[in-house]
């Protein structure tokens, strides 16, 4: 009995083909492609595409029952694909997840019933802890992908960088009697990558999230040309909220959420879009006294770095401010939460430190840490260093937050979709 070829073994082939060679997104390509075979994946030339066809049909054709007859589609049925986090089997709808960091967004969609058809990140590191948990490589720099080659899909997730926007330039063009307009305004920003997938594939959902002085930002101007953007010219129905993780999570983090709709494609009023700000009542929270250890080692700090932390707090109550680390002490007492961990953590730790008896304070472990944003540390996996790793923690998303309003999406699309 011929032994079917696994996931892995077909995707080394196909990496090793000649077809994608100096491809730097050709881990992206071959994934999408054992995904996806009878669709071309984005970055891939259609010769190219053919070819790789071509080298799976050929390495499929021993294999009686994988290769399609009549209609001359190729099925790949892989029970050994490499994922800690499998999609639903028959998933309720598809999204993409852009600025994808390690796959918080992914995590929370995927649980609400849906199935993701593209992801794209650019760091690196971040590829490959996403890699190891989900199965993909995602694609890297969304500025250079098409908008045209982006995957049809339902919802469109992104917790987007948040640059400046340029904003000065618009009187000098109105002086010099230039046209300017919402491209010019979000052009050069990375919001402006959203804008263009949602105009070309026109998602019946979205979902945004960034920091919550996104509102302030510009004495508001950033946040009305995202608004304008969305609402007047691509015609989306929107509401925002911000929404503080620690509801769901023992870390302070707010963060706003911003969802829309498409009004030709769902049955909607502002007041009908629900961004839960607290969870129900049977949620269990994960208490900060269960996911903070007494005894650790290997994570205190040294010398230097204490010596100066301590400095810095002192400097600032000189000033009448109260900035400076911050310190749990034990017994840690029932419902008490963090800062907010960022992604600077890996440097010092100091929004972050847990007391350590006749020792310097510590910083948390990565298993501590990524429970701070909701991530299983019995199923989710770090392939990378300590360093990357709190750097990708601190990028993340409160996951059991972000799924909340996950779901009040579900419910809509399926409920309201025209």
């Amino acid at each position: 009995m011929i032994k079917a070829p696994s996931y892995e073994e077909l995707k080394s082939l196909l990496l090793e083909s000649d077809h994608l060679k100096s491809n730097e997104d050709a881990g992206a390509i071959v994934c999408h492609l054992l995904r996806e075979p009878n669709t071309c994946p984005p970055k891939l030339k259609k010769p190219n595409y053919k070819g790789l066809i071509s080298v799976i049909q050929g390495y499929l054709a021993e294999f009686e029952g994988r290769l399609c007859s009549g209609d001359g589609q190729i099925a790949l049925d892989f029970g050994d694909r490499p994922s800690n986090f499998q999609p639903p089997e028959t998933p309720a709808f598809k999204f993409i997840d852009l600025f994808a960091g390690i796959g918080g967004f992914r995590l929370a969609f995927q649980q609400a019933g849906g199935e993701c058809v593209f992801t794209s990140e650019w760091d690196r590191f971040a590829k490959q802890t996403y890699e190891r948990n989900f199965g993909e490589v995602p694609y890297g720099d969304i500025t250079q992908i098409s908008e045209k080659e982006i995957p049809m899909h339902d919802v469109l997730c992104a917790g987007f960088p948040c640059q400046p926007f340029s904003l000065a330039g618009v009187s000098k063009k109105n002086s010099l009697g230039k046209k300017h307009g919402f491209d010019d305004e979000t052009q050069g920003t990375l919001f402006f990558d959203i804008k263009r997938i949602i105009k070309h594939c026109r998602p019946k959902a979205f979902m945004l999230e960034n920091v919550k002085n996104l509102l302030s930002h510009d004495k508001g101007k950033t946040f009305e040309v995202i608004r304008k953007t969305l609402v007047d010219e691509l015609g989306y129905v929107i509401r925002w909220k911000i929404v503080n993780g620690a509801n769901w999570v023992p870390q302070n983090r707010q963060r706003i959420f911003i969802v829309g709709y498409d009004p030709d494609q769902v049955t909607i009023e502002i007041d009908d879009i629900i961004i839960p700000t607290d969870p129900p009542a049977n949620y269990k929270y994960p208490e900060l006294s269960k996911i903070i250890s007494k005894n650790v080692e290997g994570h205190t700090l040294g010398p230097g770095t204490w010596d100066t932390l301590i400095r810095h707090k002192a400097n600032h109550a000189k000033k009448g401010n109260g900035f400076g680390y911050g310190i749990h002490t034990f017994p840690i007492g029932q419902g008490e939460v963090t800062r907010t961990i960022s992604a600077r953590y890996h440097k010092d730790g100091a929004e972050i430190l847990v007391e350590q008896n006749g020792d310097r304070p510590r910083r948390l472990t990565v298993k501590e840490a990524m429970q701070l944003q909701g991530y299983d540390p019995k199923k989710f996996v770090f392939p990378v260093s300590n360093t990357q790793a709190y750097r990708q923690i601190g990028n993340s998303v409160a996951v059991p937050a972000v799924q909340a309003t996950a779901m009040q999406i579900a419910e809509i699309l399926n409920t309201r979709s025209i």
